[in-house]
């Protein structure tokens, strides 16, 4: 037994480094603070997705329908100010499809060197706050291909699409795991901090939403449920005390 523990062991000091090796430098997450209940920020969230992102980025897991069902919206202002794209008869995407981009695979390959990902479930995969982080963390780096990188997914392979909002920022001091990098303005945009940090959130929040529309109501059912299950193990375990009470 000791010398199976012994083996376990081993086998995890060898692998431990290669993953923390795999998984690169550590960066210290900004909280996104985000909140999927509030529909005017979905709202907001999908107009700067569909504006911004969606030229290289598709959610393919999700339709527009359901977009405006969930979002408080109707079909005629999801046709008019979500749908840019258009079938192979040239015909205007209908509101029950997916939301896929126009972006050719190849093309994707060519331009980025790399097909930019399907987002749908990038909030599920990586976390609101490493999304939140990244949105944040682009900086000037002439040596890369589009003159930026980014302190959370370093020698990343996009522009950044947000940049007359935020503007330019220069990289004043590297940060780690446990200290956030500190940036320096180099060219203002069209927005404040705090009003680009909300254009942000509003972004992380709907991709949140997109990637498990029910999570409002999952979380409800599992309150009740548990709540339930409470009340249960009270009234097993009064029943439990009453058949045993002549035993003991």
């Amino acid at each position: 037994m000791k010398k199976n523990i012994l083996i376990v062991l081993g086998l995890l000091a060898l692998i431990l480094p290669g993953l923390a090796t795999a998984a690169g430098p550590g960066v210290k997450l900004d909280k996104a603070d985000i909140d999927v209940t509030n529909t005017a920020s979905l709202q907001r969230g999908a107009k700067y997705f569909v504006n911004y992102c969606m030229g290289c980025h598709s959610l393919k897991h999700a339709r527009y329908s359901r977009l405006a069902s969930d979002l408080g919206l109707n079909e005629a202002q999801v046709r008019d100010n979500l749908i840019f794209t258009r079938t192979e008869d040239g015909d205007k995407t209908a509101i029950g499809a997916l939301m896929a981009n126009a972006m050719r695979v190849k093309d994707g390959k060519e331009w980025f060197g790399t097909t930019p990902p399907d987002l749908t479930l990038v909030a599920r995969a990586r976390g609101e706050d490493w999304i939140y982080t990244f949105l944040r963390g682009f900086y000037l780096d002439p040596s890369r291909p589009f003159g930026v990188n980014n302190t959370a997914f370093d020698n990343v392979g996009m522009p950044h699409v947000l940049w007359e909002l935020q503007g330019w920022q220069r990289l004043a001091e590297h940060g780690d795991s446990h200290t956030a990098p500190v940036f320096e303005q180099a060219e203002s945009g069209r927005m404040t901090p705090a009003e680009y940090d909300q254009v942000v959130r509003d972004l992380v929040s709907f991709l949140s939403y997109v990637g498990e529309p029910r999570q409002t109501e999952r979380k409800v059912i599992g309150f009740w449920v548990m709540l339930f299950l409470v009340v249960l193990f009270v009234v097993t375990y009064l029943l439990k005390k009453e058949y045993w009470r002549d035993v003991h």
